[in-house]
């Protein structure tokens, strides 16, 4: 009886002594692959790419319409307004000191231009749209109205505070023009951004080596042209404040 009492114990402390062994080792095995799985993430986030990771965040962004609508940089909202939230990203993005955005947000507010004048950050840099349905220009003119002028002269203040190159776009919608001036809308967004850099130059003394003119008639539209109020938003001329480093590799 006690010898098969002795049998029955030493087996029993047998088995439980290598089943605790094999637990161990899983436990210990577990632990070992979770250990490397963590210094594997720590290794690739320490080799980030930063550039390349921020070209992406702006390709989404900018796939989905530009900044969130009041603060931040989002969808495109129902009126089409854009504006921009400061942020360390972002403000690298831009490639424009955070005071001067926030200097034109003010503006846009303070004169109730939230339906006139956009903000925006892409690739190239900071772009302030101007609305030019009614605004800038008269439907087939090139020629600034007196509102039009207003609005530029406090742009330009913000514009003599930072050393960026400046690129004037002149946009329209995929309608043809009004009038028989332009025999296109080529020949009719070229005429506006022109106008504007004139302005800029022989008015405000803006340095002629900082300004550049191209007009896009319909090709680069912020939204589908399927309704008027999408056309109005398109047809625009934009202020762009370039990426210094954009700039010299588009020279």
């Amino acid at each position: 009886m006690a010898r098969r009492q002795r049998d029955s114990h030493d087996e029993g402390g047998g088995g439980h002594d290598g089943g605790g062994s094999l637990r161990w080792l899983l436990t210990y095995a577990d632990m070992i692959t979770l250990l490397m799985a963590f210094f594997i993430m720590l290794y690739s986030m320490s080799i980030l790419n930063l550039n390349r990771f921020r070209e992406v965040a702006i390709s989404i962004r900018s796939g989905f319409g530009g900044l969130e609508e009041g603060q931040g940089r989002s969808i495109l909202g129902s009126t089409g307004q854009f504006s921009i939230r400061p942020s360390p990203v972002e403000g690298e993005t831009v490639g424009v000191p955070w005071h001067i955005v926030r200097k034109m947000q003010r503006l846009i507010q303070e004169q109730d231009l939230q339906k006139s004048v956009k903000l925006r950050a892409d690739e190239r840099g900071l772009v302030i749209s101007l609305v030019a349905d009614k605004l800038l220009f008269q439907a087939g003119s090139a020629d600034l109205s007196p509102r039009a002028k207003s609005i530029v002269d406090a742009i330009t203040e913000a514009l003599r505070q930072v050393p960026n190159q400046i690129r004037i776009e002149g946009h329209t919608c995929d309608l043809p023009t009004v009038s028989g001036k332009y025999d296109s809308n080529w020949e009719l967004s070229t005429a506006r951004a022109t106008t504007v850099v004139r302005y800029l130059i022989e008015i405000k003394g803006i340095p002629a080596d900082r300004l550049s003119a191209v007009g896009y008639s319909d090709s680069k539209p912020i939204v589908p042209n399927t309704s008027e109020a999408n056309r109005a938003i398109n047809r625009r001329v934009d202020i762009v404040l370039l990426r210094t480093a954009e700039y010299q590799a588009a020279r």
